[in-house]
């Protein structure tokens, strides 16, 4: 019979232990059958997961993955076996979440504590980053993205669509003065980003078509949050999603300018997660809890994307 979780169980005890022997007293079994074991693994799978020596083991890459989802396939077993046990309401395991820092503070992190309410036994993971993480090689579970998605065997729930625009601070403004056409940007401080994927060019709207305008100015950051903190502290001009700036706006710390060029910069927001229907429990409680409040919020239907009522 077919017993890759017990295989699994004996990869991961003898990457644990660092030795065949030791793995072997560990599980009651004989050192050669640990390692005929492993060697059977390695066959079907036609990599090799070990390098021996006679001083220690190291992983190989494939080896560092095998261990990885080992690890994953093993704890949502124990967590399939305990839910069912006990029923849904008492769902518990941890869920790993990527967010970008912006989205992540103003749309996630509110929903958190009546999330905990409803599932106190499901520990939320939540990392913030405006870099593109490899769920595969994160071990993340959702991952809540802005703009364009990659072509990949993902599922994805849209949530809505963010419109990006220009805004700075009522001091900047009138410090610099307000830029009336794409040309005035040259002579403006303009807030950008760092990251791998992001550009120091700024897709707008030129006399009906669009126009690639290279920006520079004195902060580039790696995260949303900082480049918005800068523009209402002054520093310069800076594009960025409407739901991230909406708060700002309405208060009077950041002015929207140059709107016509901004028309139609628009990206859409998804929850992309691994697994499709058979995505664990703990993850699907999770997705059905924050998706409708994410929604509202991202269409601007509530100032905060939790409301007790709800």
């Amino acid at each position: 019979m077919d017993n890759r979780a017990g295989e699994m169980q004996v990869f991961l005890q003898v990457v644990d232990s660092g030795s065949f022997s030791e793995a072997a007293r560990m599980l009651r079994m004989t050192p050669s059958t640990v390692s005929k074991l492993i060697a059977r693994v390695e066959e079907r799978l036609g990599v090799r997961l070990l390098e021996r020596s006679t001083r220690r083991l190291a992983l190989t890459d494939e080896g560092r993955v095998y261990y990885a989802r080992s690890r994953d396939v093993l704890a949502e077993m124990e967590a399939v076996e305990r839910d069912l046990s006990q029923g849904s309401a008492c769902l518990g395991g941890r869920v790993r979440v990527s967010s970008s820092v912006g989205f992540g503070i103003l749309g996630i992190e509110p929903l958190l504590p009546a999330f905990h309410q409803a599932h106190p036994r499901i520990t939320i993971d939540l990392s913030l980053s405006d870099e593109i993480v490899d769920l595969y090689l994160d071990r993340t579970d959702v991952a809540f993205r802005v703009g364009p998605l990659p072509d990949s065997s993902m599922t994805s729930i849209r949530l809505g669509s963010a419109k990006r625009m220009i805004v700075a601070s009522p001091a900047y403004l009138a410090r610099c003065g307000v830029p009336q056409t794409v040309q005035d940007l040259i002579d403006h401080a303009c807030l950008g980003f760092n990251f791998r994927r992001a550009n120091a060019v700024w897709p707008l709207r030129d006399s009906g078509r669009i126009v690639d305008r290279t920006v520079e100015g004195p902060l580039i950051a790696n995260n949303g949050e900082t480049v918005r903190r800068a523009a209402v502290a002054g520093m310069g001009l800076a594009r960025i999603g409407a739901f991230h700036v909406r708060e700002d706006l309405k208060a009077g710390r950041l002015i929207e300018v140059l709107e016509q060029a901004t028309e139609g910069d628009i990206e859409e927001i998804h929850a992309l997660f691994l697994g499709g229907e058979r995505v664990p429990n703990r993850v699907r409680a999770f997705l059905d809890f924050v998706t409708p409040h994410l929604r509202r919020y991202i269409a601007g239907h509530d100032k905060a994307p939790f409301h007790s009522e709800l």
